[in-house]
């Protein structure tokens, strides 16, 4: 891959996969870290199923022994680009997306995007943890939502942070995702670059479909493959509360059980953030690290364009009253399942309008 820009590259899989001796997750960001990649973390999900539809969760103590994981690794296209092959030899099983993203807010000009700000948890604003600042600012510029995930793992500034039980915590990645207008983004990046240090930034182009219930668009009909016949794919992500629901039941949790009851849907994640909002609530969440009922959860589906139109019909139902959807196009996907693949990690050319 030459291209240029910044790219995300994205790896769910269940946490007790391994990779020769040890496990994936370390594999891999020992792979980040080595190749100097700027910025990862890992998110460790709540819920899911892949393609053998096995569900994982923390519901009980037997299903979240090996629940899901989503490494996040972005930096440009000069980095990420050989990674890529190199984190594809270390999986066995999981699904890989690359995705393409800017980091200069100013070069996406109109329609809805998606505003990534990547903090340290030590970082503060005015004596408090800058995530709070930073979602509140968002908020007040008007985003339709905002989600903060609290990494478990990753690489700041080209060196391992991780997690330890009888820390603070205080050097693990923070990562702010903002839905919202590309004006909006502009006017954010602007005032984040006040911050000490500067937060890094990515955006990226989405499509709202639903807000608080009510359907904006759906997404959007795409061609299976592009003009040069690589695949093409969209990613669709359901943020809700944890404590929302759907005749009496968490949405997130009703949505892994008839996504995956439906058959149609290759697979979904279920990721908890620590703070954030959506529509017009104030921002909340847990200040600490006891896990409240009402904090934000991003459930995300990444599948051929049919089976996200197959999904939405669910999402659609299931989000009559609360949530933000958003899709997006994703151009390179690959699932591994043994010997088994399907998919590629060579970008594909989007349709013009996306």
């Amino acid at each position: 891959m030459t291209e240029p820009g910044i790219l995300k590259l994205t790896t769910y899989f269940a946490e007790r996969e391994r990779a020769g001796g040890r496990f994936l997750t370390d594999a891999l960001l020992d792979l980040y870290e080595d190749r100097r990649v700027a910025t990862s973390i890992v998110l460790r999900g709540i819920a899911g199923f892949g393609p053998h539809r096995v569900v994982r969760t923390d519901e009980s103590l037997s299903l979240s022994e090996d629940l899901p994981v989503a490494i996040v690794a972005t930096d440009t296209a000069e980095v990420i680009g050989p990674v890529v092959d190199e984190a594809v030899v270390l999986m066995r099983h999981g699904l890989v997306t690359v995705e393409r993203a800017e980091s200069a807010v100013t070069r996406l000009t109109d329609g809805d995007v998606r505003l990534g700000v990547y903090l340290g948890r030590r970082q503060r604003s005015r004596g408090a943890p800058a995530y709070l600042a930073v979602t509140d600012l968002m908020h007040r510029l008007g985003f339709a939502g905002v989600i903060v995930y609290l990494g478990v793992d990753g690489t700041t500034g080209q060196q391992r942070r991780r997690a330890k039980f009888f820390s603070r915590n205080t050097d693990v990645p923070v990562l702010v995702l903002a839905v919202g207008t590309a004006g909006q983004a502009g006017a954010a990046a602007a005032e984040l670059a006040r911050l000490e240090p500067g937060p890094q930034l990515t955006v990226e182009r989405i499509r709202i479909c639903k807000r608080a219930g009510r359907l904006l668009s759906p997404p959007p009909s795409l061609p299976a493959t592009d003009a040069a016949g690589l695949g093409l794919f969209q990613k669709l992500t359901v943020f809700t509360d944890e404590d929302d629901r759907h005749d009496g039941q968490p949405i997130h949790r009703a949505l892994v059980r008839r996504l995956r009851g439906d058959g149609h849907a290759g697979g979904a994640t279920v990721l908890r953030g620590l703070w954030g909002f959506t529509g017009a609530g104030e921002p909340h969440g847990d200040r600490m690290f006891a896990l409240g009922r009402r904090v934000p959860v991003a459930t995300v589906i990444i599948d051929t364009p049919a089976g996200i139109a197959r999904s939405f019909e669910i999402v659609d139902e299931l989000t009559t009253g609360h949530g933000l959807v958003t899709c997006e196009t994703v151009p390179a996907m690959l699932t591994l399942d043994g010997d088994q693949r399907f998919g590629g990690t060579t970008l594909a050319r989007l349709p013009f309008n996306q």
